[in-house]
């Protein structure tokens, strides 16, 4: 159980140090997931709670594949998680230019 020590310690840090910024996070992801639902080929967007989005495609219009290559050539990584549904988190490492630039990207591709 002493790998147990290392990640109450991140725990414990994250908690001192980082909570007062979580709301920048969720503001974001909030603002990610009314532009997903505005997009033609986003099929539904799961409720947000947290900063962590999962939203399903509409492969009627685009596959999983295409739509994550077509961000990956715009420099923007996320997560598939098969059958269409794809995952994107905020965090503290996520920057306002990113972010910025991931909205951009969103409308521009597939609005």
């Amino acid at each position: 159980m002493r790998q147990s020590g290392y990640l109450a310690a991140a725990g414990v840090y994250a908690l001192e140090n980082h909570v007062t910024r979580l709301h920048e996070d969720h503001e974001k992801a909030k603002e990610l997931g009314n532009t997903l639902a505005n997009l033609s080929v986003v099929k539904k967007v799961e409720p947000q709670e947290t900063n962590i989005l999962i939203f399903e495609l509409d492969e009627n219009q685009i596959s999983e594949t295409d739509f994550l290559n077509k961000l990956s050539e715009k420099e923007i990584s996320i997560i598939g998680m098969g059958q269409g549904k794809l995952r994107m988190v905020t965090h503290l490492d996520y920057t306002d230019k990113m972010h910025q630039h991931l909205l951009e990207q969103l409308v521009k591709l597939f609005g």
